[in-house]
């Protein structure tokens, strides 16, 4: 586990700018609750341990695949969720940890 300290300047930026797009933070809004957010669709895995296929969340948002896949890759690469395959689906989940990391150090830093 990395330690709130070593969450630095410009991993908060990064997040920040994860973040800053309204359809990437409905998403993560969405993903903080997926049975709720996500019940009209038949989960293909558990949402709560494995998360939400892009299928359900493209069907959701009304985005392209194409979209919501980048904005995903965005995202992971901020650290604020984690992808799974299960067979040819990638599914998403919000990591709660690392969330809590990136709360601690804009707490000691802001």
């Amino acid at each position: 586990m990395v330690a709130a300290a070593e969450v630095g300047a410009s991993d908060l930026v990064e997040v920040f700018k994860a973040l800053g797009n309204p359809a990437r933070l409905q998403i993560m809004q969405w993903l903080r609750e997926p049975d709720r957010y996500f019940s009209a669709y038949e989960p293909i895995a558990d949402r709560r341990s494995v998360g939400v296929c892009v299928t359900h969340i493209q069907g959701k948002s009304g985005l392209a695949q194409s979209t919501v896949s980048s904005y995903m890759s965005t995202l992971e690469r901020a650290g604020l969720v984690r992808s799974t395959r299960v067979g040819k689906w990638t599914h998403y989940r919000r990591d709660e940890e690392r969330l809590a990391e990136v709360a601690r150090a804009m707490a000691a830093s802001v």
